[in-house]
């Protein structure tokens, strides 16, 4: 059996014997919520859409689609540089957008929040313009075997332009961290430690403050990737003490080519600018330039002000629903979610920590994952095939791929069934 997976006995039945699974009742009116959003109410290849990619983008609701048309109907203009009426409103709706930001992640100062198109964008900002000026032979950067490529790559690159090194903790069978490991992973030659919140492939949820504790001991500064955090339960800066947070939009219902990097300003007011152009700068002659104060010293040129009123807006959203009640209704669903598939003949799930949620990958026996990808898509639903951006973790499950469904706020018990459903139909159609 490969590292992290659960493998369902055969059964002569359609399904293996399993423990009963209990279906969730959502804590807010999933029928009323699910109008919301436009996206859902469609059909694909004659079958309505059940959406379970929410960890690549999630479907965006009814108040962001209008908050970004109403931005660029009434308000476009750009940020910062008007005096004019519609400028000075494009500037109030964007720095407002910030100030949403910082007050939920309980950020004090909002100065500390930087608009990037991305995590990725925010995780390459800090690799870039402290990383480079920071970093050097015998100096180490921590990171896991579960990081998603936009928390590697960056670190590789750093590494290789500045001659640290790169380790890594290792994963445990149950797909967790080896968290004993950080004695022989985390010395007093780490400069940086990034770690991922939460797996995007695994679910799993990292303890993050613990990690943050080890570091702070030997003075290491701490980089969060909480792309798949942050959309699903309350993330704290202040509790966390983390030195970094960078998080997406587009994760957690709001538009794309937006994202945000947390940094403390101590931090962010020493670092060299990662990119140069307008806006970024306090004066400008032939010879030289000066920078602009934080945040506007890394946000270069026109940034995406509607995105980041989108952003906004859906952090009303998910402020509206509870953070609280959608991390407790994401455990429940999640748990649903295994204990169904869990039942299904030939079926390898991976990950087995009970902290889990949102994310789960499985194996289909006999069927490569784009193919039960794209016979699922026949039946309306919506799943992730691949490594997910994260090979270093599906190599340490012994595969090449896997199939992922992801939930959010919209998805419901029914559609899990369906899913099931949809796995049994391809293994009958197949003769798995």
């Amino acid at each position: 059996m490969t590292p992290a997976a659960t493998k369902a006995a055969p059964s002569e039945d359609r399904r293996a014997a399993g423990p009963a699974v209990t279906k969730p009742v959502s804590p807010w009116d999933i029928k009323k919520l699910r109008r919301d959003f436009p996206a859902l109410h469609q059909k694909i290849h004659g079958k309505p859409l059940i959406y379970l990619d929410n960890a690549a983008t999630t479907q965006k609701p009814r108040p962001v689609i209008d908050a970004v048309t109403r931005f660029y109907e009434l308000d476009n203009a750009n940020v910062h540089r008007a005096i004019y009426e519609l400028g000075e409103r494009a500037t109030q709706a964007y720095e407002a957008a910030r100030q949403k930001v910082a007050a939920f992640i309980n950020v004090p100062d909002w100065h500390s929040i930087v608009f990037t198109r991305g995590a990725t964008e925010a995780i390459n900002l800090v690799a870039y313009a402290w990383g480079r000026y920071s970093l050097g032979p015998g100096d180490e950067i921590l990171v896991t075997e579960m990081e998603h490529h936009s928390n590697l790559i960056p670190w590789q690159l750093a590494a290789r332009d500045t001659g640290a090194t790169l380790r890594y903790v290792p994963l445990k069978e149950n797909g967790t961290l080896q968290i004993e490991a950080l004695d022989d992973v985390l010395t007093a030659r780490t400069k940086l430690v990034a770690v991922v919140h939460k797996s995007n492939v695994l679910g799993t949820v990292n303890p993050v403050r613990e990690i943050v504790q080890r570091a702070r001991e030997l003075g290491a500064l701490v980089l969060l990737d909480g792309a798949q955090s942050v959309p699903h339960f309350q993330v704290n800066v202040q509790e966390l003490d983390c030195d970094f947070l960078a998080f997406s939009g587009h994760k957690m219902l709001g538009p794309t080519g937006v994202g945000v990097l947390y940094g403390r300003p101590e931090l962010l007011e020493s670092m060299e600018p990662f990119q140069g152009g307008g806006e970024m700068i306090s004066m400008v002659s032939m010879e030289q330039a000066t920078w602009n104060d934080i945040p506007w010293k890394f946000e270069a040129g026109t940034p995406n002000i509607a995105q980041a009123v989108g952003l906004g807006a859906a952090i009303d959203y998910l402020e509206k629903l509870g953070m609280d009640r959608i991390e407790d209704y994401m455990h429940q669903l999640t748990d649903y979610a295994r204990g169904v598939l869990s039942q299904l003949q030939g079926l390898t799930l991976y990950g087995q920590d009970s902290n889990s949620s949102s994310a789960i990958a499985f194996n289909l026996e006999g069927v490569h994952p784009h193919d039960l990808s794209q016979l699922l898509d026949q039946e309306g639903i919506a799943v992730r095939a691949g490594h997910h951006c994260a090979q270093p973790l599906t190599h340490r499950l012994g595969v090449s791929a896997t199939t992922r469904a992801s939930l959010y706020v919209y998805n419901t018990p029914d559609e899990i069934d369906r899913l099931a459903e949809g796995i049994e139909r391809v293994r009958t159609f197949l003769g798995v």
